[in-house]
């Protein structure tokens, strides 16, 4: 299995959106943007369960997340695996991005029936580009 590198961990470290590519039912494909982190190897990101990146998910794992850093077109990163869905401790994740990309400690926009779902992406392919 392929591993992240410390250039691709120090890129997903960054606070920068990425984009998260699922398969909708018709296997089309389906791109929303996102907050990622890591967590040790793997990549992760956070939804609202119900949302169409969670139901593509558990109708097909399969997922690619990438990230672009904005100064340095060059410096890339794209990670596809199966994805991992985790209701467990959710919400302390969305908050941990909330600090991460907004600089608060509790996630703002969360409604109070809303559940969220953290997505957990283990490394099967990695194409990582360190810029120029």
């Amino acid at each position: 299995m392929p591993g992240l590198n410390d250039g691709a961990k120090a890129l997903l470290a960054e606070a920068f959106p990425g984009w998260a590519t699922t398969l909708r039912p018709d296997g089309s494909l389906h791109s929303t943007v996102v907050w990622v982190d890591l967590d040790g190897d793997d990549v992760i990101f956070n939804t609202a369960i119900g949302r169409a990146k969670e139901k593509n998910l558990r109708a097909d794992p399969r997922v690619s997340v990438s990230v672009v850093d904005p100064n340095d077109a060059f410096r890339a990163i794209s990670v596809s695996g199966r994805a991992e869905l985790e209701e467990e401790g959710a919400d302390d994740v969305i908050d941990h991005l909330a600090h991460k990309y907004l600089g608060v400690d509790k996630y703002p926009y969360k409604s109070a029936d809303e559940r969220r779902i953290t997505v957990r992406v283990r490394p099967e392919h990695v194409i990582f580009s360190p810029g120029g």
